[in-house]
């Protein structure tokens, strides 16, 4: 298993970072609030996950140890592949994700596009005695998702960013797609960043 990559990062895109390692271009997928944290030509330190199907050697990266584990703990549960366990992470932190489960706060994961009230229900119980209670105490006090969610303004910026957009044409493709969280918020589920990231795309390359 290949447990990090470490060097400095080529390129990046919406989903994918390229780190370079000896000489060789490693695309790792991470989510939006993993590749926030990077800059071309900076050094990083992913940890990662292979996933190894039939037809392809697909690498998931991610923040820390810790996030990785819980990705892999995710696919223990029946219906749960590398894409869904991905974009859990990407809507809430880890340990926003022990407190759902161990709480069975079914809405925090129908608030992960792709669970639906049935799934949600299912997973609550099959990953009750999984994941573990949260690591940080102070979690209850800020309520599920708020590590990943409360800031999605400052995540897609950073995100656009590091792709190599300006900060003004951040600042106005975060603007553009305001209303798509904000009516994700009146509904009481947490702004979907992935697909925020993608919306804010599709603006600034239709403006150029």
């Amino acid at each position: 298993m290949i447990a990090f990559v470490s060097g400095p990062v080529a390129a990046l895109a919406p989903t994918t970072a390229v780190i370079e390692v000896g000489g060789i271009g490693m695309a790792v997928q991470c989510t939006p609030h993993t590749l926030a944290d990077l800059r071309v030509g900076k050094e990083a330190r992913l940890a990662t996950s292979l996933v190894v199907r039939e037809d392809s050697l697909t690498l998931y990266g991610f923040r820390d140890d810790d996030e990785r584990q819980v990705f892999e703990l995710l696919q223990t549960a029946s219906g749960v592949g590398p894409r869904l366990a991905q974009a859990m992470l990407a809507t809430h932190s880890p340990d926003a994700l022990r407190l759902a489960v161990s709480t069975g706060d079914e809405k925090a994961l129908t608030a992960v596009s792709g669970i639906g009230k049935k799934g949600a229900q299912k997973l609550l119980l099959e990953l009750k005695d999984r994941l573990g209670e949260p690591v940080d105490a102070h979690i209850g006090q800020q309520g599920v998702g708020t590590p990943v969610t409360a800031g999605w303004r400052d995540q897609l910026q950073a995100a656009l960013i590091g792709l190599g957009y300006a900060s003004r044409e951040a600042d106005e493709a975060v603007n553009a797609v305001a209303p798509q969280a904000e009516a994700a918020a009146a509904e009481g589920t947490a702004p979907p960043v992935p697909q925020l990231l993608r919306a804010a795309l599709q603006t600034l390359n239709r403006a150029r």
